[in-house]
């Protein structure tokens, strides 16, 4: 069975807070997961996996806005959810680099100062 045709754990979790049923999460997830490929090019990679899961979850918010409505109460956007955490891990990344950065900079400067004494 290839990578791609796993379905995340949290697709039960996403279908009951979208209000849908599990069977209609899964279909939407082959397909957010077809559409990524096509758009990266492969059914790997970091890339692959963020926008599969970014297509999913607009695939998701499309199907419940065109659903009847049944006098319930709107489904949850879940959109934000990734996006919040795609930034928080970018930050992580950030803050690490950034400390690599001053520890090589202090290095050097050091590096540098004992050379011209």
């Amino acid at each position: 069975m290839k990578n791609s045709m796993k379905a995340p754990k949290i697709l039960p979790w996403i279908a009951r807070k979208a209000g849908i049923s599990d069977e209609l999460a899964l279909k939407l997830w082959r397909r957010a997961i077809s559409e990524a490929e096509y758009l990266v090019g492969r059914a790997e990679g970091s890339n692959y996996w963020g926008l599969a899961v970014e297509r999913f979850l607009a695939i998701v918010e499309d199907e419940v806005g065109n659903t009847p409505e049944y006098g319930l109460s709107p489904a949850p956007r879940l959109s934000w959810m990734w996006h919040h955490q795609t930034r928080m891990s970018l930050l992580s990344l950030m803050a690490a680099q950034n400390a690599y950065l001053f520890w090589q900079n202090t290095w050097e400067s050091l590096c540098t100062q004992k050379k011209a004494a």
